[in-house]
């Protein structure tokens, strides 16, 4: 009768193939700032053209911000899920968060 048990450090490659499209979730919300980010430059006339740039800049950049989180999220995910340890922390997902807050208050309040 042949073992079951995989090798030490083997991982099941369901967890695998579920950090990689939480990668893609990454890079789709990221692909989704950086056209928001467009938008605003180019199609908010009701916006002045100071406003324009700060809010479309700088969603362009928290769209940039959250594909390299995305990435780098992804490889601590993979080496804990390869070596044993801790799965990494929340923090991005706070960030994120916050600074999309953040834009939504400067759209509330720049005219």
């Amino acid at each position: 009768m042949a073992d079951d048990t995989p090798p030490p450090g083997a991982v099941d490659a369901r967890f695998t193939l579920a950090a990689e499209r939480t990668v893609l979730a990454w890079v789709r919300t990221s692909i989704g700032l950086i056209a928001a980010g467009v938008a605003i430059l180019h199609l908010f006339g009701s916006f002045s053209p100071t406003a324009r740039l700060i809010l479309g800049t700088t969603v362009i950049a928290l769209g940039a911000f959250t594909a390299v989180v995305g990435v780098v999220r992804w490889r601590e995910v993979d080496r804990a899920l390869n070596r044993g340890g801790a799965m990494p922390g929340p923090w991005p997902v706070y960030v994120l968060v916050g600074t999309l807050l953040c834009v939504a208050v400067g759209f509330a309040i720049w005219r």
